[in-house]
């Protein structure tokens, strides 16, 4: 696991637990076909932690702020035993990880975009969750040398930054904001946040905290996440150019949890788009979506086509080495 030993520790016991069909297998038998990218292991995590963070399984919930893998194990055993039905039903939901850490990389293609058109950009973000990574530009930035955004944001994104930062426009303009999710998340309400929060491994206490803090600074400008697909929505809202906007498209380790078919009408539809781009009415693909141990952030614009590999990055953000201007 990316940076928790808590999880990695957690999964490995129960892992040897599934193939010795024990417990855990009992809660997930049925899965097994389920494809590999959706993450089964963190769907189970994720639906323990809920409890955990609910207060539904105090024992587990205090041994998550231990950060003891071995007690966390043991009382995660307990809870597996007695509330088997209700993880089997909560398996069933899908990852939802709004991870805000990721717009440090995107912050690069989003400035890209708007200092080589001049436009204000309309964002349409794919795969939203709770919409927090549409409030990019109202989050500060800080690496070493580089900095970005209102310094007195309520979210400051530290990472670290391999490489040059380009010239890039000191602000923007955002004429539009909105996402789609098969089930999106509404962060202002306590199931929300509790949603969210559960995604999050417990002891990263760094993704807790700015993904509170970015549920606070995205009270102040709601969005419209509309409970719909990636192919449908994309069809809709790209049907006609945005004379006088950038129509940036984006998605951040989104790809995966689509259907094969579901991502090639997706993808048909951006490049469709793209072949009805004009100047004064361009189109963007932004996205970052999993290599190997960081993430590709690519960049297409039209009219052209021309494709970028702007830089690798981290999974949770940082590091983010720049690859291209």
């Amino acid at each position: 696991m990316i940076g928790s030993p808590l999880y990695a520790g957690i999964l490995d016991r129960a892992a040897a637990d599934v193939e010795g069909r024990g417990p855990i297998w009992k809660v997930l038998r049925g899965h097994e076909d389920d494809p590999r990218f959706s993450v089964l292991g963190l769907r189970l995590l994720g639906a323990l932690n809920r409890m955990a963070l609910s207060g539904e399984a105090p024992r587990l919930t205090a041994a998550y702020e231990q950060g003891d893998v071995g007690a966390a194990w043991e009382a995660l055993q307990a809870t597996v035993a007695t509330r088997a039905e209700e993880l089997r039903r909560l398996v069933e939901a899908p990852v939802q990880t709004n991870e805000v850490g990721r717009c440090a990389g995107l912050l690069f293609g989003f400035l890209a975009v708007a200092g080589e058109t001049g436009l204000p950009l309309r964002l349409l973000e794919v795969g939203a969750s709770a919409g927090l990574n549409l409030h990019w530009d109202r989050f500060a930035y800080a690496a070493d040398g580089f900095s970005w955004g209102p310094a007195d944001s309520a979210l400051r994104l530290e990472f670290e930054l391999e490489g040059t930062a380009p010239v890039l426009p000191s602000a923007v303009t955002i004429a539009e904001r909105r996402g789609c999710d098969p089930n999106p998340i509404d962060a202002a309400t306590p199931e929300g946040r509790l949603a969210l929060l559960s995604y999050i491994w417990p002891d990263q206490r760094q993704r807790i905290t700015r993904m509170e803090a970015a549920a606070s600074v995205a009270a102040g400008v709601p969005v419209n996440v509309e409970r719909e697909g990636a192919a449908t929505w994309s069809e809709r809202m790209l049907a006609e150019p945005t004379t006088g906007r950038a129509t940036v498209v984006y998605h951040s380790i989104v790809s995966q949890y689509l259907s094969d078919e579901e991502r090639a009408t997706f993808f048909a539809n951006v490049e469709s788009a793209g072949a009805r781009a004009t100047v004064k009415a361009p189109l963007a693909w932004l996205r970052m979506e999993p290599r190997d141990d960081r993430a590709d952030l690519r960049l297409t614009t039209w009219p052209g086509g021309e494709e970028r590999l702007l830089a690798r990055v981290g999974y949770h953000g940082t590091p983010v080495e720049l690859l291209s201007g």
